[in-house]
C-alpha cells in the first residue's frame, strides 16, 4: 500500500448527492424569499460548512441565514426525492482497501447529523476508523478536519492523502503537505483541479485503486 491513510470527502465523491444539493438549496432560496442561485452557484458552495456556504451565497440576507439553512435541510431530508446513490464501485474499493490493512477516513462539509444519517442508510459506518464533519472543524478549506484525523490515527501528512471533487478538498491537502486525488464526477472541472497540483485525477471511482 501507497498510503496507510485514505480521507475521502462525501458528497460529489462518495456519493451522487450533487443535484439534490443544488435543488434543495434552490427550493430553500424559493421558500425564504430571496433570489434563487442557479446551478453553476449552488454548486460552488459545495463542501463548505452550511453558515458559510450561506454568508457565500446570500450575503444580503444575513437576517435569514438561519431560516434559509433549516429550510434546506429539510428540503434535502423530507421533500427532495432526487435518489443519491453511491458511485459504482465504492464498497468495493472501501473493502479491498480495509482488507489490506488501510485506514480509511471521511471529510465532509456535512453536519454530523447529517453524515451520520448517510452512514447508517448506506451500511458503510464501519469502514471509517474517524469522520470529521462541520460540527466537529473549521469549514473547508482549513485543514483542522485533516489534522484531527491525523491525531487520531497517529499517522503523518506524507502517509495519507486526500480524495475529492471539489476546489477546496485539494486546497485543504495542500494546506496540511498532503497528497490528493481529484475526481471529476462531481463539482469541479479537471482544470479546475489541476490548479491544485493532485497527485492524479480521475474520471470514474474505480479508476482510484490504481493510485492507492
Amino acid at each position: 500500500m501507497k498510503y496507510k491513510l485514505v480521507i475521502f470527502d462525501w458528497d460529489g465523491t462518495v456519493m451522487d448527492s450533487i443535484a439534490r444539493i443544488v435543488a434543495s438549496l434552490q427550493s430553500a432560496a424559493q421558500a425564504c424569499q430571496v433570489p434563487v442561485p442557479n446551478v453553476e452557484e449552488a454548486k460552488s458552495i459545495i463542501g463548505l460548512s452550511l453558515p458559510v456556504a450561506m454568508s457565500q451565497l446570500f450575503p444580503e440576507y444575513q437576517h435569514k441565514h438561519d431560516a434559509l439553512a433549516a429550510q434546506y435541510k429539510d428540503q434535502y431530508v423530507n421533500k427532495n426525492d432526487i435518489e443519491t446513490p453511491l458511485f459504482e464501485g465504492v464498497e468495493s474499493l472501501l473493502k479491498k482497501l480495509t482488507a489490506q490493512g488501510c485506514l480509511l477516513a471521511v471529510a465532509t462539509g456535512k453536519s454530523r447529523k447529517g453524515l451520520d444519517r448517510l452512514l447508517a442508510l448506506t451500511g458503510l459506518a464501519d469502514y471509517f476508523v474517524i469522520t470529521q464533519t462541520a460540527d466537529e472543524a473549521e469549514s473547508k478549506p482549513s485543514a483542522q478536519m485533516l489534522s484531527n484525523i491525523l491525531a487520531h490515527t497517529g499517522i503523518s501528512p506524507k502517509d495519507a492523502i486526500m480524495i475529492g471533487d471539489s476546489k477546496l478538498d485539494l486546497q485543504m491537502a495542500n494546506n496540511i503537505d498532503m497528497d490528493s486525488i481529484g475526481v471529476t464526477f462531481g463539482v469541479s472541472h479537471r482544470d479546475e483541479l489541476a490548479v491544485y497540483d493532485p497527485i492524479a485525477t480521475v474520471d470514474v471511482f474505480s479508476q482510484l485503486e490504481s493510485y492507492l
